[in-house]
């Protein structure tokens, strides 16, 4: 390794560049490099960092596989990092070097303890160690490691004191038996200091390779009624039937209802059920309105809809009573489930990235769940516009009419079925359901404003026809 305070600058200008780097739009006061723990020595070799980034906001940490190696092939390029010149050392991120990253697997199928790091085996099985490992670039706050087509390795890149809600949620699922999960293999874990928990820094799951995911599902269904030509004749009604286009989304987003309602009941019977009194449920709604006001401040286009969004926080706040709340997946969206062979599958349970790990962690309603679904729904809806740029203003409002009637029959068709499967019916709860999607959407509003502006218009056209 360079000398760590080469190693700390090269740090300072790589992470604001990096998507799961939570601290882009803030500047980089210092960085401390905590613990580094070496796994594989040699040329190339792999040590695995702890480091602090202290910002104005305060101080994170982030893990970091690090690769080192005298010549980096030109396939490893992109993970560059730095390095020590005058010593011909080269740095990288070696999430990207399958060379090293079977390190994890051996580690795992060995139960070993290196340093502070614990590798444990959920269920003692047998985990294979020749696969090699391929960083799904989809991915946002962390980075998962497809290892062949057997498992996915996901890997925490900001770091939360104890027991990752993602590895506490899916063992216990898949220790009850929920068939819509992926089957915990096994974690990676950093030992705890006196009297704490140990901190996850990696789950390992079974990889569904028959999947695919529910957003770019519901990206071709919009694809494919946008594209869609109206029959001779047609009126402007033609324009709101979303079911006359051949990708028609809605039985199948009926079908993702009714999964959830079953994961909600698992959830239920693994972590229980609990009461939120009136007073609380007030409380809720009095947070909801100040994290609004706070966001129209931070981001005035927002400011427009504060009417109609006040009033629906309102709303709930005076129909304030006793709620019941249990475990919930807590970011639910389209890019957290896949389609297989057999059914919907839910993934992540480690909650919004913008969270604390106490608000991660809190109980919920499910139908703030049902909310975040009913939201992505509405992004999928008018992704695409967004994504097209400036439209004529006729192509324009035609497109909108049909992201409108697309969100609507989706919506629609993902209640009746969560609502069939046993979940709270969200038409009998519209205030509470209300409610919660419209937190949801401020919460989008300030989180696309800091770290995908490109993307602001989505949830703003959105409101537009919510707060009507």
């Amino acid at each position: 390794m360079p000398p760590r305070s080469v190693l700390q600058r090269d740090l300072a200008e790589w992470l604001p560049r990096q998507r799961w780097f939570g601290g882009k739009h803030i500047p980089i006061d210092g960085i401390t490099i905590a613990a580094t723990t070496e796994l594989h020595s040699g040329d190339p070799a792999l040590h695995h960092l702890v480091i602090h980034v202290r910002q104005h906001t305060g101080t994170d940490r982030y893990q970091l596989l690090l690769g080192t190696r005298r010549d980096l092939p030109d396939r490893l390029r992109h993970a560059e990092i730095g390095g020590s010149p005058e010593e011909g050392t080269h740095c990288y991120d070696a999430a990207h070097d399958p060379d090293l990253t079977r390190t994890l697997l051996r580690g795992l199928a060995a139960e070993a303890s290196v340093g502070p790091l614990r590798f444990r085996n959920a269920g003692g099985g047998v985990i294979r160690t020749d696969l090699t490992s391929l960083p799904i670039t989809a991915e946002q706050s962390n980075t998962s490691l497809l290892f062949g087509d057997a498992y996915i390795c996901k890997l925490f890149r900001r770091l939360s004191d104890g027991v990752n809600p993602d590895l506490e949620v899916n063992l216990a699922l898949t220790r009850g038996g929920c068939a819509h999960v992926p089957a915990v293999l096994g974690w990676i874990e950093l030992e705890p200091g006196e009297g704490g928990e140990p901190t996850t820094l990696a789950l390992l799951s079974t990889y569904l390779r028959t999947g695919a995911d529910g957003w770019s599902l519901a990206i071709a269904s919009v694809r494919d009624w946008y594209a869609h030509t109206m029959p001779p004749g047609g009126d402007e009604w033609a324009e709101l039937d979303a079911s006359a286009a051949g990708g028609d989304f809605a039985a199948e987003a009926e079908r993702l209802g009714a999964a959830t309602a079953r994961v909600h009941q698992a959830l239920a019977g693994a972590f229980g059920v609990t009461t939120l009194p009136a007073g609380e449920v007030h409380a809720m709604a009095a947070r909801m309105n100040e994290d609004l006001t706070e966001t129209c401040r931070a981001v005035p286009a927002l400011a427009p809809h504060a009417k109609a969004l006040t009033g629906a926080f309102l709303d709930l706040a005076t129909r304030a009573a006793p709620l019941p709340v249990q475990r919930v997946h807590g970011d639910y969206h389209l890019g957290q489930v896949l389609r297989t062979e057999s059914g919907w599958t839910v993934l992540d349970f480690e909650g919004e990235p913008a969270r604390t790990p106490g608000e991660r962690r809190a109980l919920a309603h499910p139908l703030r769940d049902v909310a975040g679904m009913l939201r992505s729904f509405e992004y999928a809806a008018r992704f695409l516009i967004t994504k097209a740029g400036a439209l004529p203003p006729e192509s324009g409002r035609r497109l909108e009419t049909r992201a409108h009637a697309w969100a609507a029959r989706n919506r629609a068709a993902f209640c009746r079925g969560y609502a069939a499967a046993g979940g709270v019916d969200p038409a009998a709860h519209a205030v509470l359901t209300r409610a919660f999607e419209f937190e949801k959407a401020v919460y989008e509003v300030r989180y696309e404003a800091r770290n995908r502006p490109a993307w602001l218009p989505v949830p703003l056209r959105s409101l537009a026809h919510l707060t009507t």
